[in-house]
């Protein structure tokens, strides 16, 4: 039977059955910008702040097929003790994702979602930096299925070590 002999809405059907990530809003959850040696800044001769950066994700259903997820970016600079900004930003979206298997909602949440967010979420964080009267902070891209891995060790972990006490 050729796809045109083929009864009406078949095709439709098929389409509807298949896998689909959908984002459905995007949005800023809390964002914090402390900078403490404004006006000074980065002033010629100072040397630059080391820089620590933590991500973490997290995903909640918030509706049959929707679910948020949620992108934590925390980043501290210092140079010695001396505090040169701080900054966090949750940056979140809802996304419908329906015809899922069971098994891969969670790394689908928390590896190919942030991977969706965080071109905004670095985009904010560029503009927060640089509105600051700092060098814009470009972050490098976020390896999420290698965050996602260590938390699936670290869970594997934790449950082990309840386990044996």
């Amino acid at each position: 039977m050729s796809e045109a002999d083929a009864p009406k809405g078949a095709g439709e059907e098929a389409q509807a059955n298949q896998p689909r990530l959908s984002i459905l809003t995007q949005y800023v959850k809390d964002l914090s910008f402390e900078n403490p040696r404004a006006p000074m800044g980065l002033a010629p001769g100072q040397p630059r702040p080391e820089i620590q950066i933590s991500v973490d994700t997290n995903a909640r259903q918030v509706g049959e097929q929707h679910y948020e997820v949620v992108l934590q970016i925390n980043i501290d600079a210092k140079s010695g003790e001396t505090p040169f900004f701080l900054l966090e930003l949750a940056y979140g979206g809802v996304f419908m994702l329906a015809n899922i298997p069971e098994d891969a909602i969670q790394p689908l949440l928390l590896i190919e979602c942030p991977r969706i967010l965080f071109p905004f979420a670095r985009r904010i964080i560029a503009d927060m930096t640089r509105d600051g009267g700092l060098p814009p902070l470009l972050l490098d891209p976020i390896d999420f299925a290698t965050l996602y891995r260590r938390r699936l060790a670290q869970q594997a972990a934790r449950t082990n070590t309840a386990g044996s006490a």
